[in-house]
């Protein structure tokens, strides 16, 4: 059983190793050694051990016999999968969280939604997008459903900023705005369908770069 301050120090450390996951500093194929994370944190062989096991259980790490510890990688065929998960989760917590939503949350949502369209990165763009998520599903209050909720985001944050690091887009999100008028309408069904959709638009299409060109990338939606 882990110390409640080895637990600590490992939630730190996971955090930490997630977001270098996500944001592609540690590129899928790596391989991550307890001795090289134990020094920089300045910790013990136990809480970097914790730390992987929490990443593996995100699917951002995997754990090989005899290989050690590897970053994940991913292929279109597991955004898709991330993207279906996402989109059956969060429709399930809408439902549940709907009849608590107040003004003031809806109001916070649509902050983050001008925030995104404003956003001149992919770094900024994903923390407003997953703030309006995480705004209009928390008040569901199934903490686990949420969790879930929050590791299929990594994953789906991971397949955004591999395509979209050196060349942003602006774009104006109309699908957020078209959920909050539904929900401040209190039609709970026609803005669940528009996440729904919304959501799993992610990684289903080619887009076109800005000379109009066709590349290989993840659509900017979730």
């Amino acid at each position: 059983m882990i110390a409640a301050n080895d637990d600590t120090i490992a939630s730190r450390i996971s955090r930490i190793l997630a977001d270098r996951i996500v944001t592609g500093q540690l590129a899928p194929g790596m391989k991550l050694k307890q001795d090289k994370f134990a020094e920089e944190f300045g910790a013990s062989h136990v809480p970097v051990r914790e730390a992987f096991r929490r990443l593996e259980a995100q699917g951002l790490v995997v754990s090989e016999p005899r290989r050690g510890v590897r970053v994940a990688s991913f292929d279109l065929k597991e955004v898709r999968e991330v993207a279906e998960m996402r989109a059956a989760l969060e429709v399930l917590a809408l439902r549940h969280a709907a009849p608590h939503l107040t003004p003031s949350i809806l109001n916070e949502a649509e902050e983050a939604t001008v925030a995104g369209d404003d956003s001149r990165d992919v770094r900024s763009w994903e923390d407003a997008n997953r703030r309006f998520h995480r705004l209009i599903l928390t008040p569901c209050g199934m903490p686990r459903l949420l969790a879930a909720i929050d590791d299929l985001h990594a994953a789906s944050a991971r397949f955004l900023f591999a395509s979209w690091r050196s060349e942003w887009e602006v774009r104006t999100d109309h699908e957020h705005r078209a959920i909050l008028a539904f929900l401040r309408e209190g039609k709970t069904e026609n803005a669940s369908a528009i996440l729904e959709r919304h959501v799993q638009r992610i990684g289903q299409r080619p887009i076109k770069g800005t000379a109009g060109a066709r590349r290989d990338s993840f659509a900017i939606a979730g």
